[in-house]
């Protein structure tokens, strides 16, 4: 296993100012209590530690912080405008037909209607018919499983942005 401590990516997000090490959090993740917390755990050891960290956090943010995570994510089917992020992570609805399209936007309006959020899951890697299955599957859910599936696929999804973050030079 190799050591990650010496990540020039690592060592620049550990050295950035205050104020751009929380705005680069916070586009990873729009939870200020997640944002300020892996702020406050700074400088990491290694990306394991950013890691073990973000995950802490996630588990223990509330279901206002989660609002306010989710908030910062488009619904499946179409990202942000102009976000190379939000387009990457949704690659398997890019090429989907304008059937599956549509379909994915009523089933996000009824998951909307039903738990008052967008629904959320680590999209990267997955088709387009992958993510339609799970919201079908998903809109059965209580309320309050939901809100912990949307904790993982969150936790997910973070990671993956962390990673983006701390390995890019």
């Amino acid at each position: 296993m190799t050591s990650t401590s010496t990540s020039p990516g690592l060592a620049r997000f550990n050295a950035l100012e205050e104020h751009a090490a929380f705005a680069a959090l916070h586009e990873a993740c729009a939870s200020t209590a997640w944002a300020t917390r892996l702020l406050a755990a700074r400088p990491y050891a290694d990306t394991e530690a950013l890691y073990a960290e973000s995950d802490a956090a996630m588990a223990e943010l509330t279901a206002e912080d989660l609002a306010e995570a989710m908030a910062g994510h488009p619904p499946i089917g179409r990202p942000k405008e102009g976000d190379p992020t939000s387009a990457r992570e949704q690659r398997g609805m890019a090429g989907a037909t304008e059937e599956l399209k549509a379909e994915m936007l009523e089933l996000n309006l009824a998951y909307q209607e039903k738990f008052g959020h967008v629904f959320l899951i680590c999209a990267t890697g997955r088709t387009g018919e992958q993510m339609r299955d799970a919201v079908k599957e998903r809109i059965g859910n209580a309320p309050e499983q939901e809100r912990e599936i949307v904790r993982t696929e969150l936790g997910k999804i973070n990671r993956i942005r962390l990673a983006r973050l701390v390995e890019e030079d």
